[in-house]
């Protein structure tokens, strides 16, 4: 097992009389550095090399590994503005052959040494056959760091990122929000941007409270006052969010457009609601 092992990490003697071209290959989607981590390690491999990078087209990527967000020529062009690369090779394989090593003359391809599934059916690992001709160089990924990852950040806070386009003049349409969702949005994130302003309130009042034994006079004074202020502001928000939410659902309702589909609004956590009860608690026995 052991020789077995040894026979699959071995590698060609690197030349002597000329830069040692590496080759490495990926999607690079919404390059991130990660991604140029992974290019320096293949870039310093050897004292003196070219570094020729491949990146699969928007063809081979969607057909094998699924849609990207940045197209081909902007995966192309981000590679170009990496100080790492010497080359990019637009329109690379999925999988390297001989006739693609020896038209670019390739020395080593670099890559984590992890098997990298092959989907295009021609073998278990992408990398098999370099690894198995001796010209395969490994390098290490960058943990916490993936365009995956990426995705899910934006994924996860979606109704954030969609108020934060519609807020800076991007339309429902440019979006593909409905005119009720986009309603039904703006009012459930201005319902947790009062939410916010009542937490702050009860801290005021939470930070007045410590003092209420050197003075009570002056504690009953400004808590009467806050709480009175918050109320205030309390009923005069409830009172413009539920105007404008019933507002929303009578027009969504008119148009025929009303795709109640409340994945895409806000989500309070049990937590929030939590914290939110016990500080109407807190008020109300202040």
């Amino acid at each position: 097992m052991e020789g077995e092992h040894k026979q699959r990490n071995w590698m060609v003697e690197p030349p002597t009389d000329r830069p040692v071209r590496v080759y490495a290959d990926g999607i690079y989607d919404l390059f991130h550095f990660g991604h140029a981590r992974s290019l320096e390690q293949a870039k310093k491999s050897f004292s003196n090399t070219y570094l020729l990078v491949g990146c699969c087209n928007d063809e081979v990527t969607h057909r094998l590994k699924g849609k990207t967000v940045m197209t081909d020529q902007e995966r192309y062009e981000s590679l170009r503005h990496c100080k790492w690369v010497d080359e990019v090779i637009p329109d690379a394989p999925w999988v390297l052959s001989q006739e693609f090593i020896d038209k670019h003359r390739i020395d080593y391809v670099a890559h984590d040494s992890l098997p990298y599934a092959d989907a295009s059916g021609a073998g278990q690992d992408v990398y098999e056959f370099v690894k198995s001709i001796g010209r395969f160089k490994e390098t290490k990924r960058t943990d916490g760091i993936s365009t995956s990852d990426i995705i899910m950040r934006i994924v996860k806070d979606y109704n954030e990122y969609v108020m934060r386009n519609l807020d800076r003049g991007y339309s429902r349409k440019d979006l593909g929000v409905s005119y009720v969702k986009e309603k039904r949005l703006r009012v459930n994130m201005g319902l947790k941007k009062l939410r916010e302003k009542v937490k702050k309130q009860q801290e005021k009042i939470q930070t007045v409270a410590k003092t209420a034994g050197m003075n009570h006079n002056l504690w009953v004074e400004n808590a009467d006052r806050l709480v009175a202020g918050f109320l205030e502001m309390f009923e005069e928000g409830c009172h413009k969010m539920e105007q404008l939410k019933a507002n929303a659902n009578r027009r969504g309702l008119a148009n025929g457009n009303d795709e109640d589909d409340d994945e895409y609004y806000y989500d309070y956590s049990t937590e929030d609601e939590e914290d939110y009860s016990n500080g109407a608690e807190e008020i109300a026995s202040a």
